[in-house]
């Protein structure tokens, strides 16, 4: 008798053998830095004075997410140390004074000197923490993840969070997950606080004092995601001439990632449809006035879904991307996942069933009244103690920091 094994058991059977396999080969490559640093004289960061407070970013794209609490961190006079992999960080020019930013090196080169680190209180949204090439370093007390977006904290790769000591939530879909997870694979409890979402408090004050745009033609913001799934992946320029055929104006704004990993297809694309009076292609780096001055928006799995329906309070029309969750936490649970309840009550989902019905579906999004109120019930979902994000989550690491020195200095 054969043993059979389905694909997703499998998949994640594969994922855990390459998981070990890379701890033990970057185990390896850790004693030999170790090693090195021994017999060169040189000094390994633990032997250093510890740091109070570490924010790590693996990408300047994640400075939105951490802007609020450095700035909140610096109203309070604590000092803290922001190590970014990106050496064009805008942290790096940061105006706080107890903010100092330091480009620590790209890939491993960040990792290592991670590894080795000295601090108390580490807060990141990098996932993968013990994972893969970034380990808990010994001198470090105490782990915090922050994510990034506001929806589905199970769709990081597998064991993404399971080696923090504490995750920053925004509703509680997220923490009952976590638990759900926790008990299926043994894990100890993690600290689970909902402190909101601060980069999200950030742009809603900043559109309260804008205020919307001025009158303007109805405007549709096309804004895919990147990857086989995305939508010009999917449906490559047909959408844009489905658009160019409501009469409506047309702003096209790619995921950056594209234009890295899909040239071909943007160069393409870019060419086949230039712009025009109707049409016009938005690469700005703060979306900010973009999202303001259009009506609607079209995506896939993007997050900004979320940041245009909940912050600029407009409906979005939705692609489905058949996710494969095997190689994701969410492979484990049971449960659907928190966004596909969500996004119905947001607006209508595109199918290559109703694209030539765009129209339609854009002027039934903008005029049915359910989706305002579908808008207010997701947001009490997934957006806790708005406008107190950045405050809440300076409060709970200088707490925890209080706590750890206190039985620190007990010992």
């Amino acid at each position: 008798m054969r043993l059979y094994i389905d694909p997703g058991t499998g998949s994640m059977l594969f994922t855990i053998l390459i998981g070990i396999i890379g701890a033990s080969i970057y185990s390896m490559r850790m004693l030999l830095i170790k090693l090195r640093f021994r017999i060169s004289g040189g000094k390994i960061e633990a032997n250093d004075k510890k740091i109070p407070f570490v924010i790590f970013s693996d990408d300047k794209r994640y400075w939105n997410v951490f802007e609020p609490i450095c700035r909140e961190m610096d109203k309070r006079g604590k000092d803290v140390v922001y190590m970014t992999a990106s050496e064009d960080d805008p942290a790096l020019n940061n105006p706080y004074k107890h903010i100092k930013a330091e480009f620590i090196g790209k890939d491993n080169k960040a990792f290592a000197r991670l590894n080795f680190l000295n601090a108390e209180v580490v807060i990141s949204t990098t996932p993968g923490l013990d994972v893969y090439q970034w380990k808990r370093s010994k001198e470090v007390s105490y782990y915090v993840h922050i994510p990034h977006a506001a929806s589905e904290i199970t769709l990081y790769r597998m064991f993404g969070i399971d080696y923090y000591d504490a995750i920053l939530l925004s509703g509680e879909y997220q923490a009952q997950d976590i638990r759900n997870l926790e008990k299926l694979r043994g894990l100890p409890e993690k600290e689970l606080v909902k402190i909101g979402i601060p980069y999200m408090d950030k742009m809603a004050a900043r559109f309260n004092e804008m205020g919307p745009a001025p009158d303007h033609p109805r405007t549709v913001l096309l804004a895919p995601s990147w990857g086989q799934s995305a939508i010009f992946s999917v449906y490559g320029g047909k959408i844009i001439d489905v658009l160019l055929k409501t009469g409506y104006h047309v702003i096209v704004r790619p995921h950056p990632q594209s234009f890295k990993s899909e040239t071909e297809m943007m160069e393409k694309l870019m060419h086949d449809y230039p712009e025009s009076d109707q049409l016009e292609w938005n690469r700005d780096t703060d979306n900010f006035e973009v999202l303001r001055r259009s009506d609607i928006l079209i995506s896939d799995f993007s997050g900004v879904i979320f940041e245009f329906a909940l912050i600029y309070d407009k409906p979005v029309i939705y692609t489905d991307p058949r996710f494969d969750l095997s190689l994701y936490d969410a492979w484990w649970l049971n449960t659907p996942l928190w966004t596909t309840s969500a996004l119905p009550r947001l607006g209508r989902e595109l199918t290559s069933e109703n694209m030539e019905n765009l129209k339609d579906l854009i002027d039934s999004c903008l005029e049915d009244p359910r989706y305002a109120e579908g808008r207010r019930s997701v947001k009490a979902e997934t957006w806790e103690h708005p406008g107190e994000g950045a405050q809440r989550t300076a409060a709970y690491l200088i707490e925890k920091y209080e706590e750890l020195t206190r039985t620190e200095g007990g010992k």
